[in-house]
């Protein structure tokens, strides 16, 4: 397994950056969205409907898959030997942003369930402020890796 992923792994980092930055669009793209259906809609109304389509089919056929297709190919990148040094701090902090842009993704989901049942317990402007959220993450994901500090 270990020469598979070694010989492999120029076509799996590319899978991975590839699946990353579809991940990424959504995770910037849908607190937006959530943003134009607070404040431009009413529950219920025809641009209610169309929002709630452009939310699920976001999240379903493109963030979810993505956000799948990023932890495989993240793994299979971790699992190749010589590629991290467990002692230094840049895996656990690349780590930390990859989970927390995991909590992020599932805390867009429930907000989504939440607006397609007409609940709005978020208004657009903290939508606005947790938009930033996938911003910090990826400095911190990015640097860690980068820099590898």
């Amino acid at each position: 397994m270990t020469d598979f992923l070694t010989t492999a792994y120029p076509w799996i980092k590319s899978l991975h950056i590839m699946a990353v930055i579809s991940w990424m669009a959504g995770l910037f793209y849908l607190p937006r969205l959530f943003v134009y259906h607070v404040e431009q809609s009413e529950p219920g109304d025809s641009r209610d409907e169309v929002f709630q389509v452009m939310e699920q089919k976001l999240q379903s056929v493109i963030m979810t898959p993505a956000m799948i297709a990023t932890w495989i190919f993240g793994l299979c990148l971790v699992l190749t030997p010589g590629i991290v040094d467990w002692g230094s701090v840049w895996p656990w902090t690349k780590a930390a942003g990859v989970l927390g842009m995991s909590w992020f993704h599932g805390w867009l989901g429930q907000r989504r369930r939440e607006l397609a049942t007409s609940e709005r317990p978020v208004n657009g402007r903290q939508f606005r402020l947790m938009n930033e959220v996938p911003t910090v993450l990826m400095v911190v994901i990015v640097l860690s890796v980068v820099v590898r500090f």
